[in-house]
């Protein structure tokens, strides 16, 4: 018998994705490797499971790889953010893997780069402009089209997006997104931390598709419809439903326009994760990442049915490993994920009404990740979710409504809770 597949697998030491990883790697009996940002203190005992690469150099990173890769070969390297699966290219090509091209990632991750790319393919995006903090907010202000969106370049979950409908709303919402991106974990991404998009707001029902790219053909694993509207001042995101409701031409020309995003950007294979709107004028590109779904919120999707039905997770690592995917069709029954929004500032004290939020017909699982004393921060400064309820139902309506009772059981004690 051959040896088996090994997988390495970068995972942030913030993420919540291991243990879905480790889960699907156990179900296909692939030796797994975690590679991280930080040594573990388990590492000399398990050389070949646990490994530290330098996630702040590409270069140092890939040559770190290509040495655990003679000791013990690997058959596919993978991340699960933004950052991530830049280094997952690097260090695929330096090992020779299947991967997406080096500069097609790092545009993916640059909000502004990305822009420019779909805005030259013809992808429908918003009007925008690229702006320096260190610009006088009031003349940019005086420049801008109303209602516009500013949007950092270095943020993710909304963190630091709002709109602005009026000159004063413009300078006010530049004040803090400066206080933003001042701060010290996001001031030490240099340039990227100085620079701003400005761009015009495009009204309608948004949508999120996960799919999955193969020699450039998307595959669409699911798409979701946001049933709270996002029309700002902030952008909090609260819940996911899938399958949407839009019509059979609204999804196809959804469809059309992130496959078209993700070949304009150069992306070809792999994850991605696409917030798109759709109104009159049709499909608008949002955002695009050559990632999979952040979050726990993967937990929502099935794939086939009963005891053999698969996690997204299973799906990336047969794509990856250039394992037999038996489907890509999601289970029949509608799913739906709250992303819990955060009630206010403060230090969270306790969760109240856990249990029943979990007795809510079609809930299947309350999971709360904060946790008491730790400080709980809402947007746009804020960027983590205090939990996240999963449902399923007969239909997308059901599962709506059953996510929105659960939510309604709880309660969250704050100490010192303020405005934002």
């Amino acid at each position: 018998m051959g040896a088996r597949a090994r997988l390495l697998l970068l995972l942030p030491s913030t993420t919540y994705r291991a243990a879905a990883f480790v889960e699907a790697a156990r179900r296909l009996d692939v030796d797994l490797t975690v590679a991280s940002d930080h040594r573990s203190v388990f590492a000399a005992q398990q050389p070949e499971r646990l490994v530290t690469l330098d996630f702040g150099s590409l270069g140092r990173a890939a040559e770190q790889a290509a040495a655990f890769a003679a000791r013990h070969p690997v058959a596919a390297v993978c991340g699960v953010d933004d950052d991530t699966v830049i280094l997952a290219a690097a260090i695929a090509e330096e090992l020779g893997l299947p991967h997406n091209p080096l500069e097609a990632t790092v545009a993916a991750r640059d909000k502004h780069r990305q822009r420019v790319l779909l805005g030259a393919a013809g992808v429908p995006v918003p009007a925008f402009d690229l702006h320096r903090l260190d610009e006088d907010p009031a003349a940019v202000s005086r420049s801008a089209a109303y209602p516009c969106v500013l949007k950092p370049l270095c943020l993710s979950a909304s963190r630091g997006v709002m709109r602005a409908d009026s000159p004063a709303e413009f300078v006010a919402a530049h004040r803090v997104l400066a206080e933003i991106l001042g701060e010290a974990e996001v001031a030490r991404r240099g340039e990227e931390s100085q620079r701003y998009l400005v761009e015009s707001f495009v009204a309608g029902p948004e949508v999120a598709l996960e799919g999955l790219l193969d020699r450039g053909r998307l595959e669409v694993l699911a798409l979701f419809d946001k049933p709270d509207p996002l029309d700002g001042p902030l952008f909090e995101e609260t819940i996911y439903v899938t399958p949407s409701r839009l019509s059979a031409a609204a999804q196809q020309s959804l469809a059309a326009c992130a496959e078209r995003a993700a070949l304009a950007v150069g992306l070809e294979y792999g994850p991605v994760h696409v917030e798109l709107r759709h109104n009159a004028e049709g499909p608008w590109l949002i955002e695009l990442g050559a990632r999979p779904i952040g979050g726990r919120c993967s937990q929502v999707l099935r794939f086939g049915r009963g005891p053999a039905a698969m996690s997204l997770e299973e799906i990336l690592l047969r794509h990856a490993l250039g394992l037999p995917v038996p489907t890509y069709e999601r289970e029949p029954e509608a799913a739906g994920v709250m992303m819990l929004p955060v009630p206010g500032a403060g230090v969270l004290r306790a969760v109240r009404g856990v249990e029943a939020a979990r007795s809510v017909a079609g809930v299947e699982d309350v999971v709360i990740t904060a946790h008491p004393g730790q400080t709980l921060v809402p947007l746009p400064r804020g960027a983590q979710y205090p939990g996240f309820i999963f449902a399923r139902g007969g239909t997308p309506a059901a599962v709506e409504a059953s996510l929105r009772r659960a939510h309604a059981c709880l309660a969250f004690d704050l100490a010192g809770e303020r405005s934002n």
